[in-house]
């Protein structure tokens, strides 16, 4: 077998490996909320779920996940059961809790929930630019 192909077949080996303990690993994984994304200010899309791991941890995990590419966006948890342009979150004191930089534009990710967030009151996920001040999208969460 040439040393290349020899390569890509461990490597895809490594890959599925990888795939397999993630994938047990979230199995064993509880669901405790999750939502739909709908676009505000940009078209966005996809679904936003909250794990709670075994070891006590909470993770946000974005599935089929979608919207435009922007400067400085964030995803941020809002303290409102929506997040609507109209009445735009940020400027009216709404309390949030960042999660972090928006690791891609599109694609499966995952963020860190900080320990003891109150997701009956943290019940919205936002995808916001801080340059513009724009709520790209939002998914209210709800009990799964």
């Amino acid at each position: 077998m040439p040393r290349k192909n020899h390569a890509r077949v461990v490597l895809a080996l490594l890959f599925s490996l990888m795939g397999f303990t993630y994938a047990s690993a979230q199995e064993k994984a509880k669901t405790l909320f999750t939502g739909t994304f709908h676009g505000k200010v940009h078209p966005t899309s996809g679904r936003a779920t909250v794990y709670q791991e075994t070891d006590g941890r909470q993770m946000l995990r974005l599935t089929n996940f979608k919207t435009s590419n922007g400067p400085d966006v964030h995803v941020v948890l809002i303290a409102a059961k929506d997040a609507d342009d109209d009445a735009n979150f940020l400027k009216n004191s709404t309390e949030r809790i960042e999660l972090g930089g928006l690791k891609g534009n599109e694609g499966d990710q995952n963020y860190d929930i900080p320990k003891g967030t109150d997701l009956h009151r943290f019940q919205t996920v936002s995808i916001y630019c801080v340059r513009f001040n724009a709520n790209f999208g939002a998914a209210p969460l709800e009990k799964f």
